[in-house]
């Protein structure tokens, strides 16, 4: 155990995953990454800045023994977590008139069940332990920490050959807000991210020379900006998104 604050991001993927345990580790936090096959994680742990406990763990964040799992290694190991990532997603694109119903379920469940059981099992632990004081912003009280959870274009709309996305990220949305009106009088910051454009990857083709594409360095750079929000002024939905895009 140390003094230093632990992070959690389930769905560290090679994009904004990565970058978000980059960017915590680089903050002074411990570091917990989480994905169903841990050891694709290997070389992600290598680039975490030195100083910190940072682990790669296991999960299956569709279930919920395995979630809680998840939990229970990272306090003992590291502590309770006060900023925990839901950042895991799957998406098939297909017409309506062709989705297969299992294809369908298993989208939802890693974009919509897997974000409430993650999000409950943060705030669980969260509330389990004595807030930490908040310092500097006036409010004199103490927060929990905070739950983040990664959006899409397709949480505000649906578009066609979108349905496998779109349903489990409005579902997604309406989780945020109703954690974030029930959790939030209890000091847990709850903030949906709403990525709206492609991400920079190796998948996507990189970074244009006009930067049209999301940075994922600057998108985690919001995502600890959130986390770090005096609670007299939390954000509930923050919308991101590269400066050609037109919305």
């Amino acid at each position: 155990m140390t003094d230093r604050e632990t992070a959690v991001v389930v769905g560290a993927g090679p994009g904004l995953g990565a970058a978000l345990a980059r960017c915590f580790a680089n903050a002074g936090m411990n570091v917990a990454v989480a994905a169903r096959e841990p050891a694709r994680l290997s070389g992600l742990m290598d680039t975490l800045a030195r100083g910190g406990t940072h682990a790669a763990f296991g999960c299956d964040a569709t279930v919920a023994d395995d979630v809680a799992r998840l939990f229970e290694k990272v306090g003992d190991r590291m502590g309770v977590p006060r900023l925990v990532v839901f950042n895991a997603g799957a998406f098939v694109r297909g017409s309506i008139l062709e989705i297969p119903p299992d294809e369908f379920e298993r989208c939802w469940r890693v974009g919509c069940l897997g974000g409430f059981l993650v999000g409950q099992a943060a705030a669980r632990a969260m509330l389990a332990t004595p807030p930490v004081i908040s310092a500097g912003d006036g409010s004199g009280g103490g927060v929990s920490g905070s739950i983040l959870f990664t959006g899409a274009t397709a949480s505000l709309r649906g578009g066609a050959l979108f349905a496998n996305l779109a349903v489990g990220k409005f579902g997604l949305r309406a989780l945020a807000q109703s954690m974030a009106r029930e959790l939030g009088s209890r000091g847990i910051h709850i903030g949906h991210v709403i990525v709206d454009g492609i991400i920079a990857s190796e998948r996507s083709g990189g970074q244009t020379a006009e930067e049209s594409r999301l940075d994922p360095d600057a998108l985690a750079a919001n995502y600890l900006m959130l986390h770090r929000q005096p609670k007299s002024a939390w954000t509930l939905e923050l919308d991101l998104r590269p400066w050609v895009e037109t919305f």
